[in-house]
């Protein structure tokens, strides 16, 4: 297991953000769907939780086999799939994600946003106090992002927001900015596998810092798309732009129907679950499964017949000549 936190500086108010984190997710997700890989939407529709109130659920497929590294791509299947699973009691939220190939993986991330520059030292003592972790700081305008991620247009260093007059950040941003609000993230990463443990769980927390630092420019530079925008707009919004990624991506219908799941309550969902999500075919992966017409290798005949021991020469050995017919296995 390996634990993170990351806190991401953003310049707007915590109110603000509920309105653009909503945007930013479902144009992100539509963004980076094509056909066959994406982000499947699944189940989305309002929640309640008996500590937390009244909340948003959502459940989606990500599919991702031609993003991942060529080790991992070597011993997954063609059709490989993320579950995200998402409880939005905004200003706190929980995402879970689970592999429907790898039921020894799992991501757990618990978020909370305040209007503070990420100087809340002891915003997770009630979930993590005791645990080590590294504190990690993501600036929005300052840190590098992978070039072929890389748009002008979304870079807060370049981008001048014309509603809000806010924009073209400095380095030092965080220190003078008003309004500022920060996202604190605490992200658990377990790969339980013996030999793969360290390497993937480091590999994964960089994918998710490169997802957290996109994510946030994005959500920063479409602000003025979104920011006159009330819940209910918003909430359309997701429901037709969701609707157009489910056909964009176009060849994974839901393998079975999961409106009937009874969700529970935070209380028992302490960590993620490590059961495998429903597959989307009950097949064997294509390099597990044994070829059906390869004939059986046979090292040894099923039955020997043995010589009887009264007779003499009836080996057919080298050096002895016999007029005997050698002893043969018996046909099957």
């Amino acid at each position: 297991m390996l634990l993170k936190e990351y806190r991401i500086c953003m310049p707007l108010t915590v109110d603000e953000y509920k309105i653009g984190q909503l945007y930013m997710i479902s144009k992100h997700s539509h963004e980076q769907s094509d056909r066959g890989e994406g982000v499947e939407v699944v189940q989305n529709e309002p929640f309640e939780d008996p500590h937390h109130g009244n909340g948003q659920f959502t459940e989606k497929r990500v599919y991702l086999n031609s993003k991942l590294p060529s080790w991992a791509r070597a011993v997954v299947p063609k059709i490989f799939y993320v579950t995200e699973k998402a409880w939005n009691y905004y200003p706190y939220t929980i995402t879970e994600y689970t592999c429907s190939f790898l039921p020894k993986f799992s991501i757990h991330i618990e978020t909370k946003y305040e209007d503070n520059k990420g100087s809340n030292d002891s915003i997770f003592d009630n979930e993590a106090k005791d645990l080590e972790r590294e504190v990690c700081f993501i600036d929005i305008a300052c840190d590098e992002i992978p070039e072929r991620y890389y748009k002008e247009s979304e870079d807060p260093k370049h981008f001048k927001s014309e509603k809000t007059g806010r924009g073209q950040l400095r380095e030092g941003w965080r220190d003078s900015h008003q309004p500022i609000m920060c996202s604190y993230k605490l992200v658990t990463v377990k790969f339980e596998v013996w030999g793969l443990q360290t390497r993937v769980e480091q590999f994964v927390h960089k994918v998710v810092r490169d997802i957290l630092l996109i994510g946030h420019r994005q959500a920063f530079a479409w602000v003025d798309e979104w920011y006159d925008m009330t819940m209910d707009e918003v909430r359309e919004f997701e429901r037709a732009t969701q609707e157009a990624t489910n056909k964009k991506i176009g060849v994974f219908p839901p393998a079975i129907s999961i409106s009937g799941i009874a969700l529970l309550p935070s209380s028992v969902r302490s960590a993620p679950s490590s059961a495998p999500s429903t597959p989307l075919s009950t097949d064997a992966p294509e390099f597990l499964s044994i070829p059906k017409d390869r004939p059986r290798k046979k090292s040894a005949p099923e039955t020997l017949t043995l010589p009887d021991p009264e007779k003499k020469n009836t080996l057919n050995l080298p050096g002895v000549h016999s007029s005997e017919k050698p002893c043969r296995p018996k046909s099957e």
